[in-house]
């Protein structure tokens, strides 16, 4: 074989190529499948592996499901190794305690890449499926005792053999699942782009030849690396340290403390988790590949917020996770509401840091994934139906900014609030509230975001509904003499009775008419309230976020009625005259 030279702008072409073919495939997955919790929320993630399982390439999809996909692919190999691989072939993994799984629902493909009969590389994804069997609807539960509970295990068998299903192991799964048309829609859609994934690849093969393509990839992997170190050196070295507690063991327990020691040198990146309590009762224990994702999301958080992600660039990062505890469990704990704890990996190293790196890390933020599941029979079609959606909460605020209002956390990366107009239009429920949440928040010279207030409607003669709202005791942390946030929590509103508080709950009736309402929490404040810059602080009176009396008692600002008269008339001029420009089609034009 002729060896050819390679340029940085060549590297450059077939690295954004690979990324490309990453992208198209997350895009084919939302277009394609069955469920709103894919395809509206976005709640899956894709990415190129090279031929040993090394992140090459990935879409922007979740930061905890892209993180495992490479643990995924090096179980195939160790499983089937290259000489049990053929194209066309699609392996499925669901098992938590498998490289590349977090629970049951969130299930990870893996297809290999041939290139004129040659295995180069791997694509992989993982979305999660709305239902996989199990004792409840919607199959992760916030009070199951062990796995076995939470629905069917795949531990990396051939979905697909030489492109063909393979029909026992489909019908294994239609047999288990609640919801066969949309969970094999999903796995159909999931295989299917997949396959542009590899089509995109090979084209780019043939293009500028697989020696070429390879050398590309060598080369911005180590690109990667240099990246990592050049800012590892601008960072602060040392030990540093934090712990926090988790609300409780998942069934009601005491709480759940979770430390950390985080080590910065020249050439590495050290996470301990050390000291952590041990594997729970609960479902709130994380897998230790969903740990080891939550952190890579801290360390580029801190290391290099806008580099390419690839596995030169996490090579610096070194984990240490004992076993039988929370973070690396001991089969068959439950592990069904894995955010709860997989959260607090990210956010122990990002507590940690706060002071030492306030350029890149703000207050803590409401932390929790809030999932929920909203399930029953559609009394007009008669079908099951599942409804699975995270909620947004507050973040916390940081060096000169407010912390942002009403955005998913940390562990769910690009996914998307669910619109109320598809929630209403698939499913038997009637939104008749959705708005920030402004019972308070992390108060400072810069306060934290809001979380939001969210009110669902039974429309049926009876729904189910499962939440699992962590940081309901421990609300986010505050930085610099900012406050802490607010917590998260549900609130059952029946028709007739009184109004219920709760943390979890796992498939609570709601008979028609009744309420359930979701609450999430604002973020951490940042720096001393007292110093934040009185016209702010009017600003938030304006706009509803803080009361006359919070003005004075917190921030110690006196408003005055007059002024603040004044600004919210020129405001409402400012409405009126865009509505006017809007209704008028001469104005307009």
């Amino acid at each position: 074989m002729v060896t050819r030279s390679i340029d940085p702008f060549t590297v450059e072409v077939i690295k954004r190529a690979l990324i490309s073919a990453a992208e198209q495939m997350f895009a084919a997955l939302g277009r394609t499948s069955k469920s709103s919790v894919i395809y509206e929320v976005l709640d899956y993630g894709c990415a190129i592996t090279d031929a040993q399982g090394s992140m090459i390439a990935q879409a922007n999809g979740i930061p905890g499901f892209i993180g495992v996909l490479t643990d995924a692919v090096k179980d195939t190999l160790q499983k089937f190794g290259p000489e049990g691989l053929n194209e066309g072939d699609v392996i499925i993994i669901n098992d938590p305690y498998m490289g590349g799984a977090t629970h049951q629902n969130d299930v990870v493909l893996v297809m290999p890449i041939f290139y004129q009969g040659e295995l180069i590389m791997f694509t992989a994804s993982k979305a999660h499926w709305s239902d996989v069997g199990g004792k409840d609807p919607g199959s992760w539960s916030t009070n199951a005792t062990e796995i076995y509970q939470e629905g069917i295990q795949f531990p990396a068998v051939k979905l697909y053999d030489r492109g063909r299903e393979v029909p026992c192991i489909v019908e294994i799964l239609e047999r288990n699942v609640r919801t066969p048309e949309m969970t094999l829609g999903d796995m159909r859609a999931q295989a299917a782009s997949m396959k542009v994934a590899v089509r995109r690849v090979q084209e780019v093969c043939h293009k500028y030849g697989l020696e070429m393509v390879l050398r590309a990839v060598e080369a911005y992997m180590e690109q990667g690396r240099k990246e990592a170190l050049a800012e590892l050196s601008l960072l602060p070295k040392g030990d540093f340290t934090a712990e926090e507690y988790i609300d409780d063991d998942g069934v009601g327990g005491d709480p759940v403390l979770v430390k950390v020691k985080v080590t910065i040198t020249a050439e590495e990146f050290i996470i301990d988790f050390s000291g952590s309590s041990k594997t729970s009762r609960g479902p709130i224990n994380s897998p230790r590949s969903a740990t080891f994702s939550g952190c890579k999301t801290a360390y580029k958080a801190v290391v290099g917020p806008h580099a390419h992600p690839n596995d030169g660039f996490f090579s610096p990062l070194r984990v240490i996770i004992p076993e039988d505890t929370v973070f690396n469990p001991k089969r068959p704990a439950p592990v069904s509401t894995y955010w709860e704890s997989m959260s607090y990996a990210t956010d122990l190293v990002w507590k940690a840091l706060a002071e030492a790196v306030p350029h890149r890390i703000t207050a803590g933020h409401f932390l929790s994934v809030c999932a929920t599941n909203v399930s029953g029979i559609d009394s007009q079609t008669g079908k099951q139906f599942i409804l699975a959606e995270p909620n947004a909460g507050g973040w916390g605020a940081g060096e000169g900014k407010d912390g942002e209002n009403a955005l998913v956390c940390s562990a769910d990366g690009d996914t998307y609030v669910l619109s109320i107009e598809v929630a209403e239009t698939r499913y038997p429920i009637i939104v008749t509230q959705f708005c920030f949440n402004t019972s308070g928040t992390g108060h400072g010279k810069y306060r934290g975001g809001f979380g939001l207030v969210k009110d669902y409607r039974a429309a049926a003669d009876e729904i189910l509904v499962t939440g699992s709202f962590g940081r309901s005791k421990f609300p986010a942390w505050g930085v610099r003499g900012g406050l802490s946030g607010t917590p998260n929590y549900i609130v059952l509103i029946p028709r007739q009775g009184e109004p219920r508080r709760c943390s979890r709950i796992s498939v609570h009736p709601l008979q028609r008419g009744d309420v359930v309402r979701f609450i999430t929490g604002s973020g951490g404040g940042y720096g001393n309230p007292k110093e934040r810059e009185p016209q702010l602080v009017l600003e938030d009176v304006i706009d509803g976020f803080l009361t006359v009396e919070e003005a004075r008692e917190i921030y110690r600002v006196e408003i005055d009625p007059a002024e603040m008269s004044i600004r919210w008339d020129e405001t409402e001029r400012l409405r009126q005259d865009q509505r006017g420009l809007c209704e008028d089609p001469k104005r307009r034009g």
